[in-house]
């Protein structure tokens, strides 16, 4: 959901009984007016009113099964149905994420949002706009092809007297299904997509005023915490009740097999439980010794293997003749690390579950909900309120199933807020990866055969595992979900002969789930780090290597190269650097994709500085061409970008999750470091707007260059190639001093 609005519009129940709601529903309104608008409002996908309502004023709103992650989608979102209604976009209003009232479109992952969700919406507005016409056609006595639409209101282009939207339809629901083939308006009528319109949100989240899941409260609301096993499956042998006597407040002590929580009458008194409640539990020791990660990921069973690219014959090329390369990658687990811990609220009221989380999910997540408590899915709403610091699948999903089984517990609405602790701890991580590379390169300079091994675990589901159901062994999956990480194995360019393999492991050491830009940053910083190799091999330019193999047929892969070298000033020459003196060295590096080799290009040159006896490196800056297509909102894709970037270069350079035997250990921002202010680079960006092409995802793209970028110009620097994520300076320096 959306911060608080004004409720200045009201429920209308007009025409066929049908109650359309036309304004943002915050989370905290009534619990009549919510459910009254669920009970009559339809949320399938192939239905107009599913999308959009327009009241008696002609106020519209949105209904997004989408959410706003932070990332200021829904002002594109508003933008896309501003334009194809023709109204102004100050009248349109969203509902996002509740279960009751949108319709399913999927999870807010994959850099879908616009791509996939905003499509959807487009084409419902569409439908609308041209239903509109048809009906004032009618009552105007005017040809439809004579008539034009000017902010809500339908006239004839000659002149004379228009009718407004909502006297056309204004409380009613339009009972249409999406036509696919609704004429959409032509881009050069734009008029609002395509501008820099300035998110709604920022002013409140400037001022301390808006209102995140952390800030949601609830009447009766109680406060819950869950007191964590010391290792992963651990099992729970003993409380001692009277360690927590002297804690005011408790409510409830919750046990569910080797799920443990308390309920309390006020926050800190949750958080007093859970530090000083003493417990005795089994000794578990379930994972590998992180110095031998990458030999437990090498010697881990396959179950599968994706062949992601096969072209020509491999093994006979690299049989042949040649300059032999090979290489071997390794990405660490990283974190979400969200800088708001997770937190929802559940309330279990007349059979009825209710979940207000910040969950990127919240569709998939009512399933679960209803699996672990064995409830029908009707019986099931969550509602979406906006997470500080979410993105991916991070730990909002696990907190709604903390708060729900303690609300049930205790038959009363029940709050939930993570610690950090609970955070680096316990959400689901980025997955190891581990890739093996060869090449043969022929005397001519020219590549003859690339192969490619990814070692990756496998991924048959689309939710993540609870751990509450998990501990209190309640229905789950039981199946791995990393994401989709078999993306941007295969590589775009025309070598002859390509064979890229994924090695679908049986497990992992920590519960996977998909991280920003899953698999396919793993698998691109692999693939640019090791074209970079083969470039230096050949005495070629790194850029020049790249241009030279895109398909001349991809015009607009090549037109991105050829603005990245304007961008980025491109100088000529290989990498390395030669004659290089001094302490702190200076290098660029340049890393390209299109992403999923269909959609989004882009490509980055980074800058850094490396300081050749501490082995530490600073990225300075970095230059980013970007073509999505056509761009609904320019400051929203650049937002985009600087916050991949900012992240992307934290990942690569610091974060990397700590264990031992027992649990994660990176328990905090000591053990688990990420970017400081005065760390962050200079972003320099180029958008390449195409209004009449599709709408391109930019959530993900971007992201997934920038690590391969940077190790390349730690090369281009010093001559050292770092192959493993993170660049810590104990990482660089033994290779820094092989070199010198």
């Amino acid at each position: 959901m959306n911060a608080p609005l004004q409720l200045s519009r009201r429920d209308l129940l007009k025409g066929s009984s049908v109650l359309v709601v036309a304004f943002s529903l915050p989370p905290h309104m009534n619990a009549l007016a919510q459910d009254a608008a669920a009970a009559t409002k339809p949320v399938s996908l192939d239905q107009v009113d599913s999308f959009l309502a327009i009241d008696d004023k002609g106020m519209v709103t949105l209904y997004a099964g989408k959410v706003d992650l932070g990332t200021g989608v829904n002002i594109g979102l508003a933008q896309i149905v501003a334009e194809e209604l023709d109204v102004r976009l100050a009248n349109v209003s969203l509902v996002t994420g509740d279960t009751a009232l949108t319709p399913d479109q999927g999870p807010t992952y994959g850099s879908q949002s616009i791509q996939t969700g905003g499509m959807q919406i487009r084409q419902a507005a569409a439908t609308a706009r041209n239903a509109l016409l048809d009906q004032a056609a009618q009552r105007l006595n005017v040809a439809k092809d004579d008539l034009a639409i000017n902010e809500g209101v339908i006239a004839p282009k000659a002149g004379g007297t228009g009718v407004a939207y909502q006297d056309l339809i204004g409380g009613k629901n339009f009972m249409l299904k999406v036509d696919p083939a609704a004429p959409m308006k032509n881009p050069a009528d734009y008029k609002i997509v395509g501008k820099p319109i300035a998110r709604r949100d920022i002013p409140e989240k400037l001022t301390g005023k808006f209102t995140y899941m952390h800030d949601f409260r609830i009447p009766g609301m109680l406060h819950g915490s869950v007191i964590r096993p010391p290792a992963l499956g651990a099992t729970l042998l003993n409380i001692d009740e009277s360690s927590i006597k002297d804690v005011p407040g408790v409510v409830k002590l919750v046990r569910d097999g080797n799920f443990l929580g308390v309920v309390t009458e006020t926050e800190w008194a949750a958080v007093r439980v859970a530090r000083e409640l003493r417990t005795t539990w089994s000794d578990s020791k379930t994972l590998p010794e992180q110095k031998d990660l990458w030999e437990h990921v090498r010697t881990t069973k396959i179950l599968k293997d994706d062949v992601t690219s096969n072209i020509g014959d491999v093994s006979a090329a690299m049989a042949a003749s040649g300059k032999k390369l090979s290489a071997t990658y390794d990405f660490t687990i990283h974190t979400h690390g969200s800088i708001g811990p997770s937190c929802a609220i559940a309330e279990f009221k007349d059979g009825k579950l209710t979940s207000w989380t910040a969950s990127q999910a919240t569709h998939n997540l009512r399933k679960q909900l209803a699996k672990m408590f064995s409830m029908a899915l009707d019986d099931v709403r969550c509602i979406y309120v906006d997470g500080a610091g979410c993105y991916g699948r991070n730990g909002h999903e696990d907190a709604a199933a903390d708060a729900a089984l303690l609300a049930k517990a205790v038959d009363k609405p029940v709050r939930v807020q993570w610690s950090r602790a609970d955070e680096h701890g316990w959400d689901p991580k980025g997955p190891p990866t581990l890739i093996d590379l060869g090449a043969n390169v022929d005397a001519s300079g020219n590549v003859t055969a690339w192969e490619s091994e990814f070692f990756i675990p496998q991924g048959a589901a689309g939710t993540v595992d609870l751990v509450a159901a998990t501990l209190s062994d309640k229905p789950v999956d039981g199946l791995l979900s990393p994401g989709g990480i078999i993306g941007d194995s295969a590589i775009g360019y025309k070598f002859p002969n390509i064979r890229t393999v994924c090695h679908r492991l049986e497990t992992t050491p920590l519960r996977p789930s998909w991280i920003r830009t899953p698999g396919r940053m793993q698998n691109t910083f692999a693939n640019e780090c090791f074209l970079d190799e083969i470039s230096a091999a050949a005495s070629a330019d790194p850029l020049e290597i790249r241009v030279k193999y895109t398909d001349p047929a991809d015009k607009r892969g090549l037109d991105l190269l050829d603005h990245l070298a304007k961008l980025s000033n491109w100088q000529k020459r290989p990498s390395p650097q030669k004659n290089v003196s001094g302490n702190i060295v200076k290098g660029r590096g340049v890393s390209y994709v299109k992403y999923e080799l269909v959609r989004t290009y882009v490509g980055v040159v980074v800058e850094v500085e490396v300081n050749r006896t501490a082995g530490d490196v600073r990225v300075t800056k970095v230059y980013v061409v970007h073509d999505c297509g056509q761009i609904i909102n320019p400051k929203g894709v650049q937002a985009q970008i600087e916050g991949n970037v900012i992240q992307t270069v934290s990942r690569t350079l610091k974060e990397e999750v700590t264990f031992d035997r027992s649990m994660v250990t990176s328990l905090d921002w000591a053990s688990y470091p990420i970017l400081t202010f005065p760390e962050l680079p200079e972003i320099v960006i180029e958008l390449i707007d195409r209004p009449n092409e599709k709408p391109w995802g930019a959530g993900e793209p971007s992201a997934a260059v920038v690590p391969s970028a940077i190790s390349n110009a730690i090369f281009d620097a010093t001559g050292a190639r770092i192959r493993s994520v993170p660049f810590k300076a104990s990482k660089l320096q033994p290779i820094l001093r092989s070199i010198t």
